[in-house]
């Protein structure tokens, strides 16, 4: 990869930017569509997460009435018809929410490639009353759908010359709905942040990267490691960046004709500061700049024979699109799945066909053939070999993890011959998650790059009163990525312990500028620092917090370092709780998640784990709405062919009904029915190693935060070093909010704060997923449809 990556102006249009279509928000409700037909498929490569997305089109559909089909082996299925086509119910999709690929096939199929087969597919359907179609696949996939509804009318009329249907059918089904789920592993589909299967397959090559370092360190091994990504680097980049690999090699940005040099010259020189192994990663459509595929043994030849280095080659091939899905992709393709079922109703024939893409965390629909044409235009840009264009076709969010994953890997900073940089600090306050180390990392590496000079703060406030102070070297923080915990130490004892030896310390020191990584105290400790710079002059220096906590529960962000990994150890816990159960009768698990106040984690993983309920402080609930969920619950053992059931309870939902109160209840009132089981997870939470969304993104904030910093101190420093951050404006917090990132002064984010209960006041956008949740368990719930201005589109300038 080039060492060069060239941005765009900032504030430039994106080339073939796609707009959402508008949407009215409204309330839909049970039993609103009656009578409509829809079905479902999935079509060429699988990926993770399609059965979530499979499961909430069939619940979701029968919950407004519609008669739902599963049309089996994709567009296959269609031509063939037959049992290929069958009516599915509630029972159909239970107990698939976790399970890797697509319970209802995909295959390639050339007969619908024409017309002839079309004209099959178009009888089957009409034969079954099927007018509307959600289709799950890749941009050729919908491609081929958009081009089947455009001919829809031409097939119907020649079904109708022929005498294949009636002219009652041909007005009756006169017009075909389509509506597009993008299920790749490759996120190769311009219009979503991110496709269903994306997250899922980072999750397994991290922890194949991760697997593999052990023995590369004990061998001193370089491991070249291919990756999936025919025509898209996006999982070789984000590999790249939260794994600390060595040298990316991807199709959009293709390496300068001496990259065998450059590569050589970088792998040679770490081993003589010391470094044991090396981590290269290949994504499978690498190339040069003259078009000529570079593999993973083209490079391991490179390597060989001008290092003679112990060199191994891993294909990782399709264990990226096997295992279970990861709790972001249940999620999203529960939300992709349900938002879909309602474009379908609300599409009429002058609507043009869409997909659900991810925008920010809104699930919004897009023109499916604006995202076919920019996909397409990328490959073009490729072919003709127009590096630039093809990146900044890719989104914001690519060209931002290309130009990060060029600044941390880089092997010393560069050297500067200005004045000394900024004394800039990092520490951590409250408790520890997933994604400190890798923040931590990334702000130290910024630091230096920039020309600055990076200190910690160890163990929190307490470190600072004890003097606990040292700088941070560019070698100190290699590894910190794939760390759990936080190895800088973190307390929660907030600043108002001694305002002055704090105020102290930061002069001895001579702290310039402050990142505090943490939760809900790491807020409160800043929030304290600002209210009290009319007392103490050394809190005067731009202050930033970046949220950090598995709870979830910082007012000002939407997301926080550390969530998505809790989120994921509490998903596979429940896997493995009702996997125990294999082979018994009938059985429910009460589950405890953490959380404090906040309903998000048990809300979520409810989501993700396909609960029958889950119960938060948010949302108040008595006896008689545990005694409904419970009768619900004792229907479906009943009548709907269910075995199992998962009931999520946040920790501080009611001081009352708690754990065991639950446990009790349905023990007595269900035991001629199921038998009960509770568990309460506690610090499994907040263990294990970071998700590669947590890396992720703890990468890009603390790279925002040194940027906000130096901004700041350009202009409130004086010649002399001094500081004077006196406005609200310089003591900020970086959150997460709908589809940006943005810097909000803490003491405004305290006028939305619930101090008492510890979270954010008012609701919070995923208590609209809760509906979501009702409905695919089978609950009485009414949807508010996922409304969004199409005048803020940001062309995934978010999250990734």
């Amino acid at each position: 990869m080039s060492d060069q990556v060239t941005p765009s102006p900032e504030g430039s249009p994106s080339p073939l930017p796609i707009v959402p279509l508008a949407v009215q928000r409204k309330l839909v409700e049970r039993g609103s569509q009656k009578g409509k037909g829809i079905a479902v498929f999935t079509s060429g490569g699988d990926s993770q997460g399609m059965n979530a997305a499979v499961r909430a089109v069939v619940r979701f559909g029968i919950y407004l009435g519609c008669k739902v089909y599963f049309i089996k082996e994709g567009y296959q299925g269609m031509v063939d018809g037959g049992s290929c086509i069958v009516e599915a119910d509630w029972a159909s999709v239970s107990g698939i929410i976790h399970r890797g690929g697509t319970v209802i096939g995909s295959a390639r199929c050339t007969d619908f490639r024409e017309r002839e087969g079309r004209l099959k597919a178009a009888w089957n359907l009409i034969n079954r009353g099927i007018t509307n179609l959600v289709v799950i696949g890749g941009d050729g996939s919908l491609t081929g759908a958009n081009r089947f509804r455009q001919e829809w009318a031409s097939l119907v009329k020649e079904l109708l010359d022929t005498a294949k249907i009636d002219k009652e059918a041909a007005e009756t089904n006169s017009h075909l709905n389509i509506v597009g789920m993008v299920g790749s592993i490759d996120n190769d589909f311009c219009g979503t942040d991110m496709t269903i299967g994306t997250d899922s397959a980072l999750h397994r090559i991290i922890e194949a990267v991760d697997a593999i370092m052990p023995t590369a360190l004990s061998h001193q091994r370089t491991f070249i490691m291919e990756v999936m990504g025919r025509h898209c680097g996006y999982l070789a980049l984000v590999a790249g960046i939260v794994s600390e690999a060595d040298w990316v090699f991807v199709p959009e940005w293709p390496p300068e004709a001496n990259w065998p040099e450059k590569l050589c010259k970088k792998l040679g020189m770490e081993r003589e500061t010391g470094q044991r192994l090396n981590i290269i990663i290949v994504s499978e459509g690498a190339i040069d700049r003259e078009g000529n595929p570079i593999t993973a043994d083209a490079v391991k030849k490179v390597v060989v024979e001008r290092l003679q280095q112990d060199t191994r080659v891993t294909v990782l091939g399709h264990v990226q699109r096997g295992g279970a899905p990861s709790a972001f992709d249940r999620i999203l393709g529960c939300r992709m799945g349900a938002e879909a079922v309602l474009a379908l109703m609300d599409a009429t024939p002058s609507t043009p066909a869409a997909v659900v893409s991810l925008d920010g965390n809104a699930a919004v629909r897009v023109p499916l053939m604006a995202c076919v044409e920019k996909t397409q235009a990328v490959t073009k840009a490729m072919n003709e070999r127009n590096w630039e264009l093809a990146v900044q076709l890719r989104g914001k969010s690519f060209q931002r993890n290309l130009e990060t994953y060029r600044m941390l890997t880089r092997l010393k900073p560069p050297l500067h011959t200005e004045k000394p940089g900024w004394n800039l600090a990092v520490m951590h306050i409250g408790a520890p998650c997933c994604g400190m180390n890798a923040a931590v990392r990334s702000f130290t590496r910024n630091c230096i790059y920039s020309g600055n000079n990076p200190v910690g703060i160890h163990n929190g406030v307490d470190g600072l009163l004890s003097g606990e102070v040292k700088p941070i070297s560019w070698s100190d923080v290699t590894g910190w990525v794939a760390e759990g915990g936080a190895l800088l130490g973190t307390k929660r004892t907030l600043p108002e312990k001694n305002f002055s030896a704090c105020a102290e310390q930061l002069a001895k020191f001579k702290i310039q500028g402050l990142v505090v990584i943490g939760g809900f105290e790491a807020f409160q400790a800043v929030l304290q620092l600002a209210e009290n710079r009319d007392k103490f002059k050394e809190f005067r220096i731009p202050i930033v917090v970046l949220p950090a906590t598995i709870s979830n529960n910082v007012p000002g962000t939407d997301f926080s370092v550390g969530a998505d990994t809790a989120l994921n150890e509490i998903t596979e816990i429940c896997d493995r709780i009702r996997q125990s159960a294999q082979g018994t009768k009938r059985r429910v698990f009460i589950v405890e998640t953490m959380g404090g106040y906040s309903g998000y984690l048990a809300t979520m993983a409810g989501l993700a784990g396909g609960a029958d309920a889950a119960y938060i402080a948010e949302e108040k609930f008595g006896i008689q709405e545990l005694m409904k969920d419970l009768d619900i619950m004792a229907f479906k053992m009943d009548k709907g062919n269910i075995f199992r059931g998962l009931i999520l309870r946040n920790e501080k939902a009611n001081s009352n009904y708690d754990t065991d109160f639950l446990y009790r209840l349905y023990c007595e009132e269900g035991k001629d029915k199921f038998t009960v089981r509770h568990n309460v997870l506690g610090h499994m939470q907040q263990g294990g190693w970071p998700s590669p969304f947590d890396r992720n993104v703890a990468t890009k904030m603390a790279a925002k935060t040194v940027t906000w910093l130096i901004e700041q101190l350009t202009h409130c420093a004086a010649r002399d070093g001094t500081v004077h951050a006196e406005d609200p404006s310089t003591a900020t917090l970086l959150g997460m909010r709908t589809r940006a990132y943005r810097f909000q002064p803490v003491e405004e984010i305290k006028k939305e704060t619930d101090f008492e209960h510890r979270v954010p006041a008012g609701d919070q956008w995923w208590m609209k997923i809760r509906s979501i949740m009702s409905i695919l368990a089978q609950h009485d719930s009414t949807y508010e449809v996922e409304g969004l201005d199409p005048t803020t589109c940001t062309d995934g300038e978010t999250m990734g």
